[in-house]
């Protein structure tokens, strides 16, 4: 057991940073969802309804940002600066055409709101809103190269520095703009829209003025050459990168089904439904924190080339993952009542029969979120180690059979075609996580006892 445990201190340190920074992601949702939630349930269902279609594009930009961090680890592992450069320029390059693209197929996207047996109100508000989360797309992605660039370098505090900036940003002109407060028009929604926009905008600024005054990185991200493109190097982000950001979209693709499930079902579910998944997502960069540092850990290794420590660390960061999930399931049951009052302005009377649906149903939701807390947080942490190893393409597929063979079936049918409803569609989740962890770590499992065993073929 101390071969294991005796990792935990090192592996925090690397993982708090990177954890803190992507809350500071899921907290701008936290932040919008409970000022938002104040304006009525139509709101709220809106704003869930609008990113459902932003949280699909982001899958497919972040996912193809990850390919930055295993080929960096690896550089830094064996010393080459240059490639290490490398990678991250023409990472930036990709990220930056990626994120335009993603930005006008939303808009291109818009119109199948109206054919998505939405509630019309709950349509009408989104539109406008979903403009504005889309274009805020781009700073978004070219962030996560920069993100991605620094955590391949064992260096996961600075991120986290701007996205704790850019919190502080988008808070404070929501309350300006959502309420209008000390004079600010009052957009509703759409100033929710305007300060995700404006606090992507200063976070990608920050970490780029950052990191080109940080003497250590300064060589790295100033003077690059953007005519001289390396195909190979291309090559190499887009086969790491478009697996990557395939196993984040199946993924994220069956929480926003559930969204559009739920939709169906109500305005009431679909609050419901998206105050459950806003709290299980901030549980859930936890695992994404520690998923990340297995990547790094596993991609030193990998340059290492000592397979038998690298095995050893990836498991103790699988063992520290679920100690941690134990801890937020507990959480869930215990506060699964008080936590959807939070969202909702309990003393309006005019809906408070809208808000205690919404909270009954929330807290029901939140009962399944408790068990898969653990299976999401294993699968996570398992598929970054794998991303660590650079093996993409078998764990893609087991994340496409996981999610739309198994769990959006079991959603579909018990959510629409049973009393569980809600419940229902959560179930499916439940069922896709935990077939994803199992597999997910039975292919980690194959992969490392053959490099082993081939290493010390080769050197017994």
């Amino acid at each position: 057991m101390r071969q294991y445990t005796k990792e935990f201190r090192y592996t925090i340190k690397l993982s708090v940073p990177v954890i803190l920074g992507m809350l500071g992601h899921t907290f701008v949702q936290f932040a919008d969802n409970i000022m938002v939630g104040q304006l009525g349930t139509a709101e709220l269902a809106a704003v869930s309804l609008g990113n459902s279609f932003v949280f699909i594009a982001m899958s497919l930009g972040i996912g193809f940002s990850t390919a930055i961090t295993p080929l960096v680890a690896e550089a830094d592992g064996a010393g080459n600066k240059d490639s290490a450069k490398s990678s991250l320029k023409h990472g930036l390059i990709l990220c930056t055409m990626i994120s335009v693209a993603l930005f006008l197929l939303i808009l291109l996207a818009k119109p199948l709101m109206y054919l998505m047996k939405q509630p019309q109100e709950v349509v009408s508000l989104a539109m406008p809103y979903l403009d504005l989360v889309a274009l805020s797309l781009v700073p978004l992605v070219i962030f996560q190269a920069f993100k991605q660039f620094t955590e391949g370098l064992s260096e996961t505090r600075y991120p986290m520095y701007a996205t704790v900036i850019a919190n502080v940003v988008n808070i404070v002109l929501n309350y300006l703009l959502i309420f209008g407060s000390f004079g600010f028009p009052k957009l509703g929604i759409v100033g929710a829209a305007i300060g995700t926009l404006v606090s992507r905008i200063i976070m990608v600024l920050y970490i780029w003025l950052l990191l080109k005054n940080k003497n250590k990185f300064h060589d790295y991200v100033t003077g690059f050459n953007f005519k001289k493109i390396e195909k190979r190097v291309m090559r190499k982000i887009i086969a790491l990168g478009f697996p990557s950001a395939l196993q984040m979209f199946f993924e994220v693709v069956i929480f926003t089904a559930a969204i559009w499930l739920s939709g169906v079902l109500g305005k009431n579910p679909q609050a419901a439904n998206q105050i459950a998944l806003n709290l299980s997502s901030m549980t859930f960069m936890f695992g994404m924190g520690l998923g990340v540092a297995a990547m790094i850990r596993v991609g030193n290794q990998k340059g290492l080339q000592n397979f038998k420590e690298l095995r050893r660390i990836a498991q103790s960061i699988f063992f520290l993952t679920f100690l941690l999930e134990i801890i937020f399931a507990i959480l869930f049951l215990l506060g699964r009542n008080w936590f959807p009052t939070l969202y909702l302005d309990i003393n309006d009377v005019m809906n408070v029969a809208d808000n205690n649906e919404v909270i009954y149903l929330a807290a029901q939701l939140l009962l399944v979120a408790a068990f898969f807390q653990i299976s999401d947080g294993v699968q996570v942490v398992v598929l970054g180690a794998l991303r660590g190893l650079q093996d993409v393409k078998i764990p893609t597929l087991i994340t496409f059979v996981a999610y739309w063979g198994i769990g959006f079936p079991v959603s579909y049918y018990l959510g629409l075609h049973t009393n569980l409803e809600s419940i229902g569609i959560w179930m499916g989740l439940l069922t896709g996580l935990t077939a994803s962890a199992i597999m997910l770590y039975i292919r980690f499992n194959y992969l490392t006892r053959r490099l082993i065993l081939k290493r010390d073929i080769l050197h017994p």
